[in-house]
């Protein structure tokens, strides 16, 4: 498994219209058939630049699924944000290779 992380810091002036922008461009990624699930999370740190920080994790099953996003959908999809929020958005990717997860062997909750 992979997992395509992107950590966007949103300016406080547009925040309440780019939580209802992602709401729908989640779906969007997950539409081109190239992920299993995503997981939005905000980002509990302030930061120095001010703004409101989340992280998106787009699971993926295979290296090949995640180049293939890079290759017939990442374009788009990454220029419709830019286009609608421009420079009131800083985003930055990283890839993460899922090495092994870890259960507790009794759930407690």
């Amino acid at each position: 498994m992979y997992i395509y992380n992107v950590t966007i810091n949103i300016d406080e002036s547009i925040h309440a219209e780019w939580l209802t922008w992602i709401e729908s461009h989640i779906p969007e990624v997950l539409a081109t058939g190239h992920f299993l699930s995503a997981k939005m999370t905000q980002v509990l740190v302030e930061e120095e630049m001010g703004g409101i920080t989340y992280s998106i994790q787009y699971t993926a099953k295979t290296r090949e699924d995640l180049d293939n996003y890079y290759k017939h959908s990442a374009e788009k999809l990454r220029n419709d944000g830019m286009k609608k929020f421009a420079d009131k958005m800083l985003a930055f990717r990283t890839e993460l290779k899922v090495v092994n997860e870890f259960f507790p062997a009794v759930n407690s909750n």
